[in-house]
């Protein structure tokens, strides 16, 4: 397995959220199948995240997206990876605690350049994790060449947070509840 797609991320999630046994379609790869169970000694995100797997490259680290959606949702699903003790696995709440949404640069190696908040409720705590797990997560696969504008690439990604300061990724949440 390379990579899941978002629908797959999401099922995997609301699977184990669930308690339910996961068999998904690889984003991918049409023709292969993730079936994983959760352990009785594994928590219900470790067994989601084991389920995910590295961004899929080249051999020199360059990202096979070819579209900056393709890439953003590569860059969420790593920033959930590395960063999974921040992550909520259930549906967020249907009135978020803050929604952040953060610009960022990558250059041609994939190293982050800058960042900065463009959008946010002002609440400084979650400002700072988001800006704080995207930093814990650089480097990042280097963008493809088609990406780059300038040597560089500009992506703005939203992190979406419950009121017990765990987010989702917009790129890769699950649907918020209704009420």
């Amino acid at each position: 397995m390379k990579c899941l797609s978002i629908g797959a991320f999401s099922t995997v999630f609301f699977a184990i959220a669930s308690g339910a046994y996961a068999t998904l379609l690889v984003g991918c790869s049409p023709s292969a199948l993730l079936a994983k169970s959760v352990k009785s000694d594994e928590t219900p995100l470790a067994s989601a995240l084991a389920n995910i797997d590295r961004v899929e490259t080249t051999a020199d680290g360059t990202s096979t997206s070819r579209t900056i959606d393709d890439y953003k949702r590569d860059l969420a699903l790593r920033i959930t990876q590395v960063n999974s003790t921040h992550i909520y696995t259930d549906r967020p709440q249907a009135l978020l605690r803050s929604v952040v949404v953060v610009k960022f640069s990558v250059d041609a190696e994939g190293k982050l350049l800058r960042s900065e908040i463009v959008r946010s409720n002002h609440d400084r705590v979650t400002e700072a994790t988001a800006l704080s797990t995207l930093r814990n997560t650089a480097p990042f696969p280097k963008p493809a060449a088609i990406l780059l504008r300038n040597g560089r690439l500009e992506v703005s990604e939203t992190w979406l947070f419950n009121n017990d300061g765990r987010f989702q990724i917009r790129s890769v949440a699950l649907p918020q509840m209704d009420h």
